[in-house]
């Protein structure tokens, strides 16, 4: 993972994302979206895990409905947002080898 790929998933991530666990990421993943998009879905999943309003009566509340809908926001933005590892237009990211091909020796 390069420098460029590294400071625009901590721009979506937040500076305080674990380095090591984007660069372990980035290497099963291979592109900087999917790894955004993964760290993203995880959080989504721990806020839907728990209940997402609690109320003490007098004491306190907890809502995080709106960081659960500001995931969502990111997560849907994220398909518009380029990165710096996307394929440049008309490219497919998929590199193309030439092999030449030899005939088959047939025995009899």
């Amino acid at each position: 993972m390069n420098p460029a790929v590294l400071a625009w998933l901590l721009a979506q991530l937040g500076p305080t994302t674990d380095q090591n666990d984007l660069a372990a990421r980035y290497a099963r993943l291979t592109r900087a979206r999917e790894v955004a998009r993964e760290v993203l879905s995880e959080r989504r999943a721990n806020l839907l895990a728990e209940p997402l309003r609690l109320t003490v009566d007098g004491v306190v509340t907890i809502d995080q409905s709106n960081n659960l809908q500001g995931l969502e926001r990111q997560l849907a933005a994220l398909a518009e947002t380029p990165a710096p590892d996307d394929p440049a237009a008309g490219e497919s990211g998929i590199e193309l080898v030439a092999a030449p091909l030899v005939q088959a020796h047939r025995t009899r």
